[in-house]
């Protein structure tokens, strides 16, 4: 074939533009000056851009090709990313698993040790054993830090990984290793795991008093139901002041914070919503309240969470009656689901809560307006134990707590003497 001079001459310039090109990649190359581009979404800020560097180096270089599991590396990403929101123990990611295991918990009954577990500091933490559940029973505090699930360690787990550890069939036995913060030391428990059943509310008349104890064990559906009858209950049999108990108990429903708050108040809000854009919703006490003028004093701790904080939040605000105990959890963040598109979902802190007055609950929990800290080794008094104790053993009982309340009340009993000087008790009595 012939070739004109104009086909000839942009050949020889084709050929001269490659090599010059091919040479500067390779100079640059060399140099370190170029490195492979990243794609980036438009709306993608630039730092991504060294997590897909990252990928792609782990994926070129790293030597155990079996753990490049993609779906395991996307999953460790986003729980690394949860974790840097600092929302410790509420906002969360699902795998699809935990998912339809959340779905089971939420319409039946499941097994377990009955405890409410969080995070703090990273580390699983028991933030509340449930009443008369195995984790009680078995000596587990609001406190505990877990360290080991027989025998593993799981202070680098995710939350759900270290639940999924403890939990399992009822009947079997699980080994959990824990560090006591409050007395410095390691213990080991053996529980046994059971079908898991808490009461939202129990109470009794206090030993020596005219006191009814209402103990608020969770926030679940039925609780309001069981405050009206509660109140009800003690009125008929000579209370004339209440103490409201809320130690260990990590909250539940809104609604129902919202509706057990309104029946110790008459005015104003419960609490006030804030959302990611700084709008504020106000959640007013709702009308026809059974107790909103009885006397009564409010017991926290560590193991209060979540709808029991802003209860406690609420009778503060509205100088209801002192809150006495320990600073309370501090969870206060709403939760959106988030269904994604394998099954997975995020559960995300989309709002928190606010006191009625505006006091921010999420990392800060509710200082009490009397702090008392419980002896080391020192057990709650709930209603069903109070019904076995007289007057002298509710006076020498270590619930400072509670000891305190009835003080605070102008209601601490007093052990009366017979002529001998031995004291006599008169139980269940009403002043």
């Amino acid at each position: 074939m012939k070739r004109t001079p104009k086909t000839f001459l942009l050949t020889i310039g084709f050929i001269m533009l490659m090599s010059v090109t091919f040479g500067a990649g390779v100079f640059l190359g060399r140099t370190g000056w170029f490195e492979p581009a990243v794609v980036r979404a438009q709306d993608q800020p630039t730092e991504f851009d060294v997590f897909w560097q990252v990928w792609e180096l782990a994926h070129d270089n790293f030597i155990d090709k079996e753990s490049l599991n993609t779906q395991e590396l996307t999953y460790g990403a986003i729980n690394g990313l949860i974790e840097a929101l600092g929302d410790e123990g509420h906002t969360r990611f699902l795998t699809p698993e935990e998912v339809e295991r959340q779905r089971t918990d939420i319409s039946g009954s499941f097994f377990g040790i009955g405890a409410q577990v969080g995070l703090e500091d990273n580390l699983p933490v028991i933030v509340a054993p449930f009443d008369g559940s195995p984790a009680q029973q078995a000596g587990l505090r609001a406190g505990d830090l877990i360290i080991e699930v027989d025998g593993e360690d799981v202070t680098g787990l995710s939350l759900n990984e270290t639940v999924d550890r403890i939990r399992g069939e009822k009947g079997t036995t699980v080994v959990l290793t824990i560090f006591r913060p409050e007395s410095s030391e390691s213990l080991e428990f053996e529980i046994v795991r059971d079908e898991i059943k808490v009461p939202a509310a129990t109470w009794t008349i206090v030993p020596g008093t005219d006191v009814g104890l209402i103990r608020m064990s969770q926030f679940s559906a039925n609780l309001d139901d069981n405050i009206k009858e509660a109140v009800a209950e003690l009125e008929a049999a000579g209370a004339t002041k209440l103490i409201i108990d809320v130690r260990n108990n990590p909250g539940g429903l809104l609604e129902q914070a919202i509706n057990v708050t309104s029946e110790f108040l008459s005015e104003g809000n419960v609490l006030v919503q804030e959302d990611a854009d700084g709008s504020r919703k106000p959640f007013p006490v709702r009308s026809g309240g059974v107790a909103q003028e009885i006397p009564l004093a409010v017991l926290i701790n560590r193991g209060t969470a979540s709808s029991s904080e802003i209860f406690a939040g609420a009778i503060q605000d509205h100088e209801r009656g002192p809150v006495i105990g320990e600073t309370t959890f501090g969870t206060g963040t709403v939760l959106r689901p988030f269904d994604l598109e394998d099954g997975s979902a995020l559960l995300l802190g989309t709002s928190q809560w606010l006191t009625a007055e505006g006091r921010l609950i999420r990392k800060v929990g509710i200082e009490p307006d009397i702090t008392v800290e419980m002896p080391v080794g020192a057990t709650i008094l709930t209603p069903d134990s109070l019904s076995e104790l007289s007057v002298t053993d509710l006076l020498n009982s270590d619930d400072t707590q509670l000891l305190q309340a009835l003080e605070s009340l102008n209601s601490l009993p007093q052990v009366k003497l017979s002529e001998s000087g031995q004291s006599y008790e008169e139980m269940n009595a009403v002043k």
